[in-house]
This record gives structure tokens, sequence and C-alpha cells, in this order.
């Protein structure tokens, strides 16, 4: 049969959470609220960053970009998540479902590569701080955003090309609340071994890969801060790495079970819950890590709300 034939499915059903009306409402005002608040704090995050000098440092800038793919990727899921909660078909076409999926996978490569240029930013200061200023120049941290972006890309381009020309000829049903890779992958009418064997082969060399460059780079980094003679020169130190190590291993621990396995249809169930987590709650998370926990983000926040009351108190 010709794959053109084969090719019907036009809309796909999503099967979300939960079938009580009264539980979707609840549902729809809860991750509405975290939706609005992920994507403030992040914008926050970025606006802070871009108007307070004392924030314009490699680290930061690759914190800005963090913050923005956060928000890229969390706009990919949840408003169609919101808008399928007060609707009782929950539908989305086969062209956008390919895209959401396309876009949320590019996001997230492109997180796992910022955070390995964001752990040998810590590297480089934390083990080499004289030549810091030297090394990590503002053309170097440019490029290494950018080959970040490109790495992304290219990460799941090849298995969206594959993808794209496979047959889809129903069902059309996905057990989820957004066009994940391995549920959407199962709808086609092929044998799908080779193309789960691709997306095993380069999620495991995307986030294996990375982790072993960050992971790498902290053992340095613990390394060269346990030599500091001084409490306060380890604390100081460790407080500047504290923050990073903590989105890291959330992201990598979550992503490498759900997705580092050659087959992801047996515990779906399982999948959605932690996908929830990674997709949606780290990225509110993040800017609270960021920032209570760094005292320079603090004090530049205080500032921004100092201005603010007082032209308001002016006005």
């Amino acid at each position: 049969m010709e794959r053109g034939n084969m090719t019907s499915v036009t809309e796909i059903l999503l099967l979300g959470f939960v079938y009580d009306p009264a539980l979707e409402i609840v549902l729809f005002l809860v991750f509405l609220l975290v939706y609005i608040v992920t994507v403030l704090g992040n914008a926050l995050i970025i606006l802070l960053i871009t108007i307070d000098s004392r924030l314009h440092s490699p680290m930061y800038f690759f914190l800005s970009n963090l913050s923005f793919i956060e928000i890229f990727m969390t706009t990919c899921v949840v408003p169609k998540m919101l808008a399928n909660f007060l609707t009782k078909r929950k539908t989305i076409s086969f062209v956008g479902c390919r895209i959401q999926s396309y876009f949320y996978f590019f996001m997230g490569s492109t997180e796992f590569i910022l955070f390995a240029a964001m752990s040998f930013d810590r590297y480089v200061a934390i083990c080499f701080p004289l030549r810091y200023p030297t090394l990590m120049t503002g053309t170097v941290c440019v490029k290494m955003v950018i080959g970040s972006w490109i790495g992304g890309f290219m990460s799941v381009f090849l298995s969206t090309v594959v993808k794209a020309r496979l047959p889809y000829c129903g069902p059309n049903v996905i057990n989820h609340y957004f066009c994940d890779s391995a549920p959407l992958l199962h709808l086609a009418c092929t044998d799908i071994r080779l193309i789960e064997l691709i997306d095993f082969i380069g999620s495991l060399l995307l986030l294996l890969g990375s982790l072993s460059f960050t992971a790498t780079s902290y053992v340095y980094i613990i390394s060269t801060i346990l030599k500091i003679p001084s409490a306060q020169g380890r604390k100081k130190a460790f407080a500047t790495c504290a923050s990073h190590f903590t989105v890291v291993s959330m992201g990598y621990g979550i992503s490498i079970f759900v997705y580092v396995r050659p087959s992801q249809t047996d515990i779906m169930s399982i999948n959605k819950a932690l996908a929830v987590f990674s997709g949606i709650l780290t990225p509110l998370l993040n800017p609270f890590i960021f920032s209570l926990r760094n005292e320079q983000m603090k004090e530049a926040l205080r500032d921004v709300l100092k201005r603010i009351a007082s032209k308001i108190k002016d006005g």
C-alpha cells in the first residue's frame, strides 16, 4: 500500500489525566496558576539579568538562556493541555501534534547541552579563578549557547525526519496529556523497532554524554573546593554551584528514567507523572531555586522592587 494512502490520521485524541469534569476544573485552575507563575518567574529572571549590571556575567547569561528555554518548553505543552481540560473532546491536529512533540524535545535537548555548558562555566570559575575572565569571554559564552541550540536541533532532527515519513492509519489515541515521542511513535502502522532504537541511542548519547561531562566537571569542582583552607571560602564556593547542581540532578534523574529505555510503553502512567514533574514543575521551581539561593539575584530583585515602590510613591 502507498504510504500516502495509509497516512489517514488527521487528529490525535489525548486521554490526559482524568475523566471527572469537576476534577478537571480543579486541575485546570492548578495548572493555570503553575503556568502563570512559571512564565512570570522565568521572565523576571531574564529581566533582572538584562537590567542589572551586577548580573552581567557568564553564569547569569547561561541562566537567562535556561529561563527562556523553560518558558518555551512549558508553552509548547501547557496551553493546549489547559484548553483540553475545558473541552469534552480532547484533540490536537496530527500536524500540530508533531510540531508540539518536535519543539518540546528540541527545547529539552538544548537544555541538557546547556547544563553541560553551565557546569563547564562553574568548573572554570572554581578551578581557574584567575584565568576565568580571559577564558569565559562574551564571545566564548555566545558560541557555547549557539552550540547548545544547534546541538539540540541536530539531536532530534534525524528522528523527526524519519518519523515524518512513517504511515499513520489509526488508532489515533495517545494515553498522555501531550504528544510525547513514544506514544506518538506507537501510532504508526509499521514496524517501529528501528526507530525506537534510533531514539534510544539518541537519548543515550545526549543524556549520558552531557551528564558525563557535567559529572566530570563537578568532580573537579568538588575536589578543588575541598582544598580551600577556610570554611567560609568552601561555603561560598559551594553556594555558587548548589543551585545549578540541584536543577541538573532533577533534570537528568527523571529524563534518564523516562527516555533512556528501548521501549517506553510499559509504564506510561508513571511516565505521565514524571513528565509533569520534569516538563511543568521543574520549570516552575527553577526561578525559586536560582533566586532564593543566590544573594546577587536577591539583591537585584530587592533593588527593582525598591525602584518600583519609589516610583509609585512619587507618582
